[in-house]
Parts: C-alpha cells; structure tokens; sequence
C-alpha cells in the first residue's frame, strides 16, 4: 500500500498490519516478524509514521468505560479524536488538550504528546492521561503510568511510536457547560504587540494567533490574537455547516507570493476594530481546517511541509524576529502561519513544547525550499529552540540532537526494552534514532 503523511511527501510502498482487535493483535504479533513503526490516522505531517512495515491502529476503535464522576473515558488507541468529541461534547465533556484537528487517534495523541491552544494553562495531551497500556518489541503488554514503568511512560508520550504499540488508554476529561465559546478577536500592529497582547490575556483558557509572515518593516509580525473560553448558557447539542472539500490538486502557480501576499492582506483586514468579540461553536475555534476537506491539496501534487518550532521565552521576541525577517526577503509565504504562546516544559525526553512561542509555518516544497530552511535551522538553534518532530520531513540528526537534550535519555529506555531492534520509522532512521 502506498503511503504517505499528511504533507504528501516522501511516499513509501508499506505493508500494513491492521488488526481487527487487541487479542488479535497479541495472537499475532509475536510471530509477525514486524519491523516498522505503529500508525494512527495518518495525520502526522512528514516521514514519523512511515516505514517499510506499518502496524495501524484504526480497527480499535473502541470505547471500554467512562467514569462519569472522575470525567475518565478508557478507549483503544484507534480511537479518534473525532469520536471523543461526538459521543461526550453532548454529554457535557471536552478534551484538556486538543490539537488543531480533531481528525487524530488516541494513540497518535499520546505518541506525539500534542498541545493545543490551552498548553499556556493545561499543557500537553500526556498530562491528562493516567495510563496506557503498551506492548513491547516482543509482544508482551505491559502496564505505563506515572507509577508503572515510569520510564517508558514518559518515553512514549512524544516517543512517536518507537517504544511499542499502544493499546489502550485512559484519559481525563474537563467538564462543560456549553458546545459555544466567547471568541475575542485582538487586531496586533506588529509582532511586539502580538507578544504583549499573548502576556496581557495569559489568564485565557485558550489562545492562539494567526500571523502575516509577509509584512515587513513596522508591520512585521502583525496578527490576530484569538483567545475564547466555554461559556455556559447549556448548549451543549449544536450544528456547523457541512465541510467543503478541494476536490483535486492545485496547479502549483496559484499558490505564489503573489497569491500568498493577497490572502494575508485580505485575511487581516477582515477584522476592522481593535477588538471583535462573539460566539462560535467548538468546532470553527478549535479545528477551522476540518471544514475542509483533503485541504492538502491546496499545494498541489509536489506537497508540502510544515514548519514548526518553538524558542524560549526570554529570546522569543528576537528569535521569531530573525525567521519572519527571513521569510519575507525570501517571499517564501506561509498563509497558514499560526503563533501560540506556551507554558513550562514537562520531562518527557521528546515533547516539543517549552516555555516560550511556537511558530508554525506551511511552505509548498519546490527547489531551494529545503537549504532555506536549513537557514532557519541554525536560526532556531541559536536562540535555544527545536523543532516539533509531528511535523518534520526533512531535520537533520545534528539538528535533532542540538533541539532535543534528552535524546540520550530516551534511546535508553529503547534499549532497555528491546525497541530499537524493532520499532523505527523513515525519521527515526534519518536522525539516528
């Protein structure tokens, strides 16, 4: 079967084990002969769920129980986001942390210990999960908690799948009143105000800004700054339209500097006050991308790649300066070009997020798009920041192990356990892992 992330490219001829349950799966895994890497819904952008062999989890897709008073839901990893959403938003519950789709698994969730808007406050997907269950490179199925096997635990939230297998998992869930947010939408002037604007609303539930990484001068950095917490007029059934669809690829010259410059311009005048405040369903504040379908597409056939890093807090400012600075002399433009603020960083050896700002960018692949941002790289580094391996194609292993100190750490746990003979991906092998 041929393969590929949500960034389309590279592309891999994979055979693909899809077990119909997890008994099944125990049954025949140990015989299998399996070296590859475990796969969810195939959202990940670059290369993390790609190998020869893939064990894909969507079969178990399962809910197991729901402790109603504890808000904790036990699933198979199969299980998406989605599902989660559909069955409990009536029911009055929400995930702690959700990434910009909704269109992920469970396991997917833990293995690249995803963030969403809310991390300033409630950090990443992991630190809502109580435990899993995990089988190991010689198909024993062991138990991972905080307590349990702690060290493998903390390596396989963020450890994208090179650990073992996730079975099943329970996770916790908040409480609401309503399926409606307060959207309040903040105009920035330029990057320094977006940054005081993110301090000023830190108490937010949740917040996020979308960013012109044409502007230059004055204007660079200017953005919109959305923050939005649940209200509680009881709402908790609601409607969205029906999601559109790009229904084939894009002829690669629509999506120019040109075209890109015009959206921004456009985009970011669409708000035409200070301040715009109103109420908009979960689904449009959380996952605007979800309404369209195979949006993918928009880059053509060549695909793309999605950049995201994130850099301290204290060099933030200078940092995303350096890149943005970069990004309009090159007039590579980024008309997905999201900005969020996060909190402190937890100790799991690969989670991305750090205290400090994430950036993430979009940029079509044509010539010369992979040394420019290997420019980027050394920027990034040079302020103490990393990139999020969910979305990488193309890092390098120096790159990798400069961004990510508890590497060493984290091929331990995989030794100890008997992983790395058996779990490994195209990434995995490309940064040495």
């Amino acid at each position: 079967m041929r393969l590929t992330g949500w960034g389309r490219k590279p592309v891999v001829e994979a055979e693909v084990f899809a077990p119909y349950s997890i008994p099944d799966l125990r049954s025949r895994f140990p015989r299998a002969r399996f070296r590859g890497i475990p796969r969810g819904n195939g959202r990940s952008y670059g290369d993390s769920a790609l190998a020869p062999q893939v064990l894909s989890s969507r079969r178990l897709d399962r809910f197991l129980a729901f402790d109603a008073e504890a808000g904790v839901l036990r699933c198979e990893a199969g299980v998406l986001l989605a599902d989660i959403l559909e069955v409990f938003v009536p029911r009055g519950w929400f995930p702690h942390a959700t990434p910009g789709t909704r269109l992920i698994t469970v396991g997917g969730a833990i293995a690249s210990d995803v963030h969403g808007k809310s991390h300033h406050l409630e950090g990443c997907f992991s630190r809502h999960v109580e435990r899993f269950s995990l089988m190991l490179a010689d198909g024993r199925v062991v138990e991972c908690s905080r307590t349990q096997h702690a060290d493998l635990f903390r390596a396989t939230c963020g450890g994208m799948g090179l650990t073992g297998f996730i079975l099943e998992a329970s996770l916790r869930l908040k409480s609401i009143e309503s399926a409606y947010l307060r959207e309040t939408t903040f105009k920035a002037e330029n990057l320094d105000h977006a940054l005081s604007l993110f301090s000023e609303h830190a108490g937010a539930p949740y917040s996020v800004a979308w960013i012109d990484c044409l502007a230059t001068g004055p204007r660079l950095g200017r953005s919109l700054l959305m923050t939005g917490d649940f209200i509680d007029d009881g709402r908790l059934q609601g409607t969205v339209k029906k999601p559109l669809s790009v229904p084939v690829d894009v002829p690669g010259f629509v999506l120019n500097r040109y075209s890109v410059a015009a959206f921004n311009a456009l985009y970011y005048h669409r708000v035409r006050t200070a301040r715009r405040e109103r109420i908009v369903h979960f689904e449009p504040f959380f996952y605007p991308l979800d309404g369209i379908g195979h949006w993918n597409r928009i880059y053509g056939k060549s695909g793309f790649t999605q950049y995201q890093f994130v850099i301290p807090k204290a060099s933030g400012a200078a940092g995303i300066t350096a890149v943005l600075r970069r990004i309009a002399a090159s007039r590579r433009g980024s008309f997905l070009a999201v900005l969020k603020a996060f909190g402190p960083a937890n100790d799991n050896p690969l989670s991305f997020p750090m205290e400090g700002y994430t950036l993430a960018l979009d940029f079509k692949l044509e010539p010369g798009l992979l040394p420019f941002l290997e420019e980027l790289d050394r920027v990034v580094l040079e302020h103490g920041g990393r990139l999020y391996l969910t979305k990488d194609a193309r890092m390098s292993g120096a790159t990798f192990r400069a961004g990510y100190p508890g590497w060493e750490e984290f091929q331990d746990v995989r030794r100890k356990y008997g992983a790395d003979a058996v779990f490994r991906s195209l990434q995995s092998e490309r940064l040495g892992l």
